[in-house]
């Protein structure tokens, strides 16, 4: 199973990368360098080992759930026909991590890209192993790369369902979820450039709109908010081959496209450029996650006069016992 979380910065055992002191500013920074000096603060500490054995053991509960959830659902979207059954397992090149910063990551991966055009890039890995992060990193180094995100197709799926069962005068239920109304509201969404700028189209149940348009409006209202788990769960694959085709056209235009996420769904996105983040070493990823819960709490409570390590401690104390 694979998949999500930050980076982590300099920890021990990295290769070239320098050790930031635990100071008021690395501190407050709250990125790669603020886990990485938390951890090496700690590595001593008994107490950090077992919140860091205890966050490994969660993260990987939690992916390997969710990765069982989303099968489900692909699983649901191949016998209804929206996804191929016969797709073979697509090859991922291994990235290990450890060892490396967030920057050199990045450029190894880029390194083994085109050097013209665009293109599709597929990312994944354990949570932990720093998707989010290294694609942030990739998007500030590659002129015109631009991220690609599920969520705004659910959202407008799920605005599509609310407008119909209010159209049809009754309350929203997963009921409503039939195969041919999710077939006529796919097809109700459309991916291109208007205006020069890249975009999804509602248009349908007197809806006509780009979602940029209506993003902090239609699509945050209660209706959509409550009832975009139900819709997710039920179209996976809809919007797993609407990403595919959309990715495909930006790609095509000379986008570089940056998609993280889980093999399970990732897979029908076509693209030969396919990345999985490793660690050799995964207890690193308990103790980065750690980290990160003990230097948000630390922050909440720190003040210019007080000393970081004593505030790292007692913020220690806070997160073990929670």
């Amino acid at each position: 199973q694979h998949e999500r979380l930050k980076f982590f910065g300099s920890t021990g055992g990295r290769r070239g990368c320098k050790m930031a002191s635990l100071t008021a500013d690395v501190l407050k920074a709250q990125d790669d360098k603020t886990s990485g000096a938390i951890i090496e603060f700690l590595k001593d500490d008994a107490t950090f080992k077992e919140l860091s054995e205890r966050e490994l053991n969660l993260i990987v509960k939690r992916d390997e759930e969710d990765g069982e959830k989303l099968q489900l659902g692909v699983d649901e979207a191949i016998k209804k026909g929206v996804l191929p059954g016969d797709l073979a397992p697509p090859q991922y090149k291994s990235v290990d991590v450890m060892g490396k910063s967030a920057d050199e990551v990045a450029q190894e991966i880029i390194d083994q890209l085109p050097k013209e055009g665009g293109c599709v890039v597929i990312l994944v890995g354990l949570s932990g192993t720093g998707k989010g992060t290294t694609v942030d990193k990739m998007k500030s180094k590659l002129s015109g790369a631009t991220t690609w995100s599920n969520g705004n197709c659910f959202r407008s799926l799920t605005l599509l369902a609310a407008t119909y069962c209010e159209q049809s005068g009754k309350e929203f239920t997963p009921d409503c979820l039939t195969a041919d109304n999710l077939a006529q509201w796919t097809g109700m969404l459309e991916f291109g450039q208007f205006d020069g700028q890249w975009d999804i189209r509602i248009n349908g149940l007197g809806i006509d709109a780009r979602v940029s348009e209506i993003a902090n409006t239609l699509l945050k209202q209660p209706k959509v908010a409550a009832n975009i788990p139900t819709v997710a769960k039920e179209t996976q694959g809809e919007v797993v081959k609407f990403a595919g085709d959309a990715c495909k056209q930006m790609g095509n235009a000379g986008v570089v496209v940056l998609v993280e996420g889980r093999e399970q769904t990732l897979n029908f996105i076509p693209s030969p450029h396919r990345f999985c983040l490793t660690m050799s070493d995964t207890t690193v990823i308990g103790s980065r996650r750690a980290a990160q819960r003990i230097a948000a709490e630390a922050l909440k409570n720190f003040k210019d006069d007080m000393d970081a390590g004593e505030v790292v401690r007692a913020a220690l104390t806070t997160v073990a016992q929670s």
